[in-house]
């Protein structure tokens, strides 16, 4: 995947991933909070991927 597909995906994580935290503390769910950080967590973590490879492309 490229940057900007990475960076899509980063920040289609991090919306949904705040929305089920949301639900989850309005539900008290706090499965679904939980649920909610990780994919939050795993999109910047998809953003910091997406930074790199458009740096070390501009390198290149």
């Amino acid at each position: 995947m490229g940057e900007f597909t990475d960076k899509a995906s980063a920040a289609g994580n991090k919306i949904a991933g705040k929305a089920k935290e949301l639900f989850g503390e309005a539900t008290n769910n706090a499965e679904l909070e939980a649920e909610g950080e990780a994919q939050q967590l795993k999109g910047t973590g998809q953003d910091v991927k997406g930074s790199v490879k458009g740096a070390l492309n501009d390198k290149i």
